[in-house]
């Protein structure tokens, strides 16, 4: 059996950071995930995927990610289900990522946005000297050349 999920979208707003009675980070949020094929009408769908992230990753999630910006993340799909305050009973989706990767940089941050996977890669510490070095992907119209990109919220899918 498996149970595995890749998603690659666009946070609809910045990560909400609670902890549990016994101090443990959890970090929600939800991924706006564009579809393969557009809709009957030429429009192109979009899926709104609730993201729950554990531990550090989560600070990390909450301290690094705002909304606008285009995360991965590999988890796996949960459905609990609960009783709501009339007695209900609500059934609810979600995937608990196990990585989440940043793939666009942050127009405040200045750090390095390479990602986190599973506390193995240290988000703060200092980026190695570019300046005088040859590319790392010399075809990759997306290597680090320091240039900002300006998108309004006009542009945005949500």
């Amino acid at each position: 059996m498996l149970n595995r999920v890749i998603l690659i979208g666009r946070l609809t707003a910045d990560p909400e950071l609670r902890y549990t009675n016994s101090g443990t980070a959890v970090a929600s949020f939800t991924l706006a995930v564009d579809r393969m094929r557009s809709g009957q009408t030429g429009e192109r769908q979009t899926d709104f995927i609730n993201i729950v992230v554990w531990q550090k990753q989560a600070e990390i999630v909450a301290q690094y990610l705002q909304k606008g910006r285009l995360a991965a993340v590999d988890g796996r799909l949960q459905i609990r289900t609960y009783d709501n305050r009339e007695g209900q009973k609500v059934r609810v989706a979600e995937v608990v990522a196990e990585t989440v990767r940043f793939l666009d940089r942050g127009s405040d941050t200045g750090q390095s946005t390479a990602g986190f996977g599973g506390g193995t890669t240290p988000m703060n510490r200092p980026r190695p000297d570019r300046s005088s070095a040859p590319p790392l992907y010399e075809d990759d119209p997306f290597a680090d050349d320091s240039q900002t990109i300006d998108i309004s919220e006009d542009d945005l899918p949500f």
